[in-house]
């Protein structure tokens, strides 16, 4: 079961390596396109799924409401595609979504900005100009978006174990050093133990998705709500507003397969904080 990620800078050349790394391994690469053909299996329509994938949040309640609940739904689609094994996982922040799997390797392609707008502009046939701001926004966008889902700085290096400077490395090197990479040992060793971990994610992750999808937990209330998963037992911690919020949480935990026992320490509370009165 061997998964790689890829985190990339817009012109740093991410996407033709993705490609020729997915082509040598013969593994199946998840990016837009891999999403897009499954994505009205899981609720998503194709602009659900243009205004969430790797988006930031617009500060909206209403439209965040909406973009969190599909966000969630990208995330199950690309952990059952893990599942699967042999997979390159394209942005969508996998390196954070998986941070528990040992076993994965999480690599990150950089190149120099202005190299970069030179790169985007040739491909594109943009203005320079214009090719610059277009890579700053993708760079502003995708910061955001990781900084707002998995509160980590998209930079930090620690998260990555094998960073890729393409300004003098060729596509043919780093495809190498990624093929190489993913032979190691230590990642080789954890396989069994870490596909226990991603059927644990993906049992919360529809939990999670169900229950944005019905408007249960949204906005601010998300981080009074959570939802834990070992070996296939699942816990509930924080607390809720209503009872009618308990009955459809443990209807819809009920409704999910692999679940062998549940655990519920949900408190119900009344007062509920509305941020817009402050």
């Amino acid at each position: 079961m061997a998964i790689i990620t890829i985190s990339r800078e817009m012109g740093s050349s991410g996407i033709p390596i993705a490609h020729k790394a997915a082509d040598k391994l013969g593994y199946t690469l998840i990016d837009g396109d891999a999403i897009r053909k499954v994505a009205a299996d899981y609720g998503l329509s194709p602009e659900a799924l243009e205004n969430a994938d790797e988006k930031p949040p617009a500060f909206v309640q209403t439209v965040d409401t909406k973009t969190e609940a599909n966000f969630h739904r990208i995330q199950l689609i690309i952990l059952e595609y893990a599942l699967k094994g042999n997979v390159i996982i394209y942005g969508r922040g996998g390196q954070d979504l998986l941070k528990d799997i040992d076993s994965v390797l999480r690599v990150r392609i950089i190149a120099p900005f202005e190299d970069r707008v030179e790169r985007w502009a040739e491909r594109e046939w943009l203005d320079p100009d214009l090719a610059r701001v277009l890579v700053r926004k993708s760079d502003q966008q995708r910061a955001g978006f990781i900084k707002y889902y998995f509160d980590r700085d998209w930079n930090d290096p620690l998260a990555y174990d094998l960073i890729i400077n393409t300004l003098s490395l060729s596509e043919e090197t780093a495809v190498k050093l990624i093929c190489d990479a993913i032979k190691d040992r230590n990642l080789n060793e954890r396989k069994d133990h870490c596909k226990k971990i991603l059927q644990d994610l993906i049992i919360r992750k529809k939990i999670e998705t169900t229950l944005f999808a019905k408007g249960t937990i949204c906005g601010l209330h998300q981080y009074h709500f959570h939802v834990r998963v070992s070996d296939g037992q699942v816990t509930l911690d924080g607390y809720l507003h209503s009872r009618e919020d308990l009955k459809t949480v443990l209807d819809v935990v009920a409704g999910v397969d692999g679940i062998k026992g549940v655990t519920n320490n949900l408190e119900l509370r009344q007062f509920q904080a509305n941020p817009r009165e402050h």
